[in-house]
């Protein structure tokens, strides 16, 4: 698993009681920590209120589908015969259907954020949905993403075909931010907060983000670097308002900007928020701000709870995928070239 340099946390004042926050050490963000949850992040259909009772809460989780995946399916099999042919062109027995149930795990409970159970991460708009400027392309998008998952549909021909995801460029299901949102499963963090950075390690893929901290928000956004460096995860900078620690990041990496969850143009920004809210909760926070991609900006809210450790995820460990896909489209160009002679 890829080491994580554990640096020293300062010791920060006890928040005064009169303070919103309920901890101890109202800036402390050091440790490990989960966001799991079934929360969705568009409000379901039907559904008009964000903030539900936990018995209500309770009742909704319990039939959550997570990824559109039922919690019990009747069609799962626990075997697949190796020795069987490959699915035919055009099938989706496999390929739509790559996981299942069994190996999601987004927790078993909606988010509870500041003592309440919400129906959907988005807390604005006031309806819970991402108020896309061209509805209709991220329509297409998301429909030519899944036809990328049916047997034989993509030729396939170099590794750069292949999602993010596939070849575990970054963490993916939006798990590293920015905008973090939970993972389909291992979704553990590690945060490290000194006086000068606050690095947040998501196991996902090993992405680790180290965003440096300045003395307010004048001096981080001078801080930012040139447009035309654009990294993967972006260019994060922070500054503290209160007991706040406040985020802002632009210029994602292009393919992360088109293809990740959160679409963003080269114009656009992403601000997070840190609040230490009790012992046992960060409260999390970020709003989406991009006139090119969004009729208006976006909000999301959730939290971070108390982990135990953090479990290694191997993304290339064991899988055969890019193996077998670039051998098959190797083949598929020898048998091409041996018709034409």
């Amino acid at each position: 698993m890829t080491g994580v340099l554990v640096l020293a946390a300062l010791a920060f004042p006890a928040a005064h009681p009169q303070e919103t926050p309920r901890s101890a050490s109202s800036r402390d963000l050091t440790g490990v920590w989960t966001n799991a949850n079934v929360t969705p992040v568009s409000r379901p259909r039907g559904v008009d209120r964000l903030v539900v009772t936990e018995e209500e809460a309770r009742r909704m989780a319990a039939s959550a589908p997570i990824l559109g995946f039922p919690r019990n399916p009747a069609d799962h099999v626990d075997y697949v015969d190796p020795d069987a042919p490959a699915p035919e062109k055009g099938s989706t027995d496999f390929g739509v259907k790559g996981y299942n149930s069994f190996w999601l795990a987004t927790g078993d409970s909606l988010a509870r954020v500041k003592g309440t159970y919400r129906t959907s991460n988005i807390v604005d708009p006031p309806d819970g949905q991402i108020p896309h400027r061209d509805a209709a392309a991220v329509a297409r998008r998301a429909r030519l993403a899944g036809m990328k998952f049916i047997t034989g549909d993509d030729p396939y021909e170099g590794p750069e075909a292949l999602g993010l995801a596939e070849r575990c460029l970054i963490g993916f299901s939006g798990a590293s931010g920015p905008g973090m949102f939970t993972p389909v499963y291992n979704n553990n963090y590690q945060f490290v907060l000194t006086q000068s950075h606050l690095m947040i390690h998501s196991e996902m893929v090993h992405d680790a983000r180290i965003i440096p901290i300045h003395a307010d928000r004048q001096e981080a956004r001078g801080a930012h670097r040139p447009a035309s460096i654009r990294p993967w995860l972006g260019d994060s900078v922070g500054w503290w308002e209160g007991d706040t620690l406040v985020v802002e990041t632009m210029n994602l990496h292009p393919l992360q900007a088109s293809e990740g969850q959160i679409p963003l143009s080269p114009q656009g920004r992403i601000t997070e928020r840190f609040l230490r809210w009790a012992d046992d909760e960060i409260f999390y926070s970020f709003t989406v701000e991009d006139a090119q991609t969004y009729t208006r900006p976006w909000t999301v809210e959730n939290s971070f709870r108390p982990q135990s450790e953090l479990f290694e995820y191997a993304c290339h460990e064991g899988n055969y995928a890019m193996p077998g896909i670039l051998a098959g489209a190797r083949r598929k160009e020898r048998a091409q070239a041996g018709r034409a002679e």
